[in-house]
Parts: C-alpha cells; structure tokens; sequence
C-alpha cells in the first residue's frame, strides 16, 4: 500500500470533501493500492498550499486564486483536478438590515477577513451594482464568520465570506425569515473555480500512477455522491460527530451540484480560470494573468462521466 496524505482546505471537514470520504469509506483507494489519511491544516504552518510546498502533504484541496497567486511568485505547484464550478461565497445579513443588494452596502458595517482578494470582491460586486464601494464601512472580523445572531447584536450590519452551502445552512436563535443570504455568483461575481485539488510538481513527476490513481478513485467518489448525496451522511458521522446530520444533510445536497460540468467531475475550465485569472490582475492581486495556464493541468484525470 502506498500512503497517501491529502489535506483539505478549512478548518474542519466539511461536505465540500464528500467525494474525498466516501471513496476511503468504500474502499476505492484500497482498491488501488493507496492507503489515504485526510486531514486539516494547522494554521500556524500556514495554509494548505504552503504544507504542499513543504511536503507535509502529497495533496490538497486550496482556493484556486491562491494557486494563481504562489505560480506568480514561481512556487512549483499545480491543480489537477477542479472541486467547485461556482462561488460558495456569499454577503448574509438580516432584513432589518435593509440590505438586499450589493449597492445596499454602501454607509452600512461590513465584516469580512480583508484579504486583498475579498477585498477586491467587495469593491467589485457594489461597484458593478451602482454603488461607490469607497462607502462601504468594512470590519476586520479575520477568518471568523459572523453567526447571524452577533449581526443581531451589532457587531456589523452585513457579512461577506460565509458560504451558502454551510455557514448559511447552520441553525440559529434568529428566524429563517429574518436572515438574508446574497450568493455571490447571483449578485455579479466573475465566474471561477471556488476549489482545485493539486499537489507539488515533484509529485506529479514522481509518482505519476499514484496520482492517476488517486484521482481515479476521487472522481468515483464525488460522482457517486453527486447522485445520491445522502450517501456520504455515515462517512460524516464518523468524521465530524459535532455538526447535525441535518445541516451535513442539507449542505450535501447544496453544494454537490458545484462538483460537476456536463457531467465531467474535475475539469479545470479555462472559462472560469483565464477570465478570473484578468480579473484578479486587474484588481492587483495578481501580476501575471497569463499563469493559468501552467498553474493547472488536467492530464492526469480519468475519462469519467456520471
């Protein structure tokens, strides 16, 4: 067997890694010769795109502007397969709010971890929506998301980050129809790839089986799980007891329609990427918009389809 570790992209699993779970659950690694351990990040050695840099792990699931972003600064490291088709993100807020577009924004607190990317985002969406995003009041709330409760209390009027398909989803002491949710891809986003999955290069060069291999038995998984999403509930109970199964069961559903173009689980689209790869150039976050292109590869995917 050969050992496989794959670290994926927040703080805790969360259903986004279903396809991940569900094929260690069934034995789809196994079957291939790979014994997978899945495991998180520690933030103090940084996120996971710096332990693929390091070799603390062989895979990893990462946003795919900080991908585009390391290859502008020559870091040797690669996506090969797309997790996401869309946005996860979203601005959530309270009717009382008075919020209900991004140009609403403007005069009101919002919160958000203020990287230079979400940053961008936020100017991006109230500009585009008619408002001057140099009247937005922003919050510095770092990689907290505020629980709809706490904008109860004032702590901000709006947040920006949390997504749709998770922290959306989580109960809270205010009312359903108290609470607002602005998906980003609905409210003038550029399109993009929320998720990659990818490794160090030397990998790639060094094991080129185990990569197809390993790749392989995830498209099995996220395509069994697209179908039927209810299935990776068990891998879950196992892996994070402390959430409901109804929100696991809720955000399975939400968000497995993300997984798939076409049918096609994995493909690095080049028309979410070049485009997105312009728009952070054009937002100074990065330099090079052209670097897409050797920032991801799709050659190591199966010819999968549902």
């Amino acid at each position: 067997m050969v050992s496989v570790k794959v670290m994926l992209e927040y703080f805790h699993p969360w259903p986004n890694s279903a396809g991940l779970y569900l094929a260690r659950e069934r034995g789809w690694y196994e079957e291939l010769g790979l014994d997978v351990e899945l495991v998180v990040h520690d933030p103090y050695r940084g996120d996971t795109l710096q332990h693929l840099l390091t070799g603390a792990a062989d895979f990893g699931v990462f946003p795919s502007n900080r991908l585009l972003v390391r290859r502008g600064l020559g870091q040797a490291l690669q996506g090969i397969a797309a997790i996401n088709h869309a946005g996860l993100e979203s601005i959530q807020t309270l009717t009382d709010s008075g919020i209900r577009r991004p140009r609403d924004l403007v005069g009101k607190r919002l919160a958000l971890n203020p990287t230079p990317r979400g940053l961008a985002m936020v100017r991006h969406l109230v500009s585009r929506d008619g408002g001057d995003p140099d009247g937005v009041i922003l919050v510095d709330s770092g990689v907290r998301e505020l629980r709809p409760e706490q904008l109860a209390e004032g702590v901000a009027d709006a947040s920006f980050g949390g997504y749709w398909a998770w922290e959306a989803l989580m109960h809270s002491p205010i009312e359903d129809a108290r609470r607002v949710v602005l998906p980003v891809d609905e409210i003038g986003a550029p399109a993009y790839h929320s998720y990659l999955l990818g490794a160090h290069e030397r990998t790639l060069a060094d094991r080129p089986e185990v990569v197809r291999d390993f790749l392989a038995a995830t498209a099995r998984g996220y395509l069994a799980v697209a179908q039927e999403p209810s299935i990776a509930l068990a891998a879950y109970e196992h892996t994070t007891p402390y959430f409901p199964a109804e929100l696991l069961s809720a955000s399975l559903h939400k968000i497995a329609p993300t997984w798939l173009h076409q049918g096609r689980w994995g493909e690095q689209r080049q028309a979410l990427l070049a485009p997105y790869a312009e728009w952070l150039h054009a937002h100074a976050v990065l330099d090079n918009p052209q670097v897409w292109e050797g920032a991801t590869s799709n050659a190591y995917l199966p010819e999968v389809h549902a």
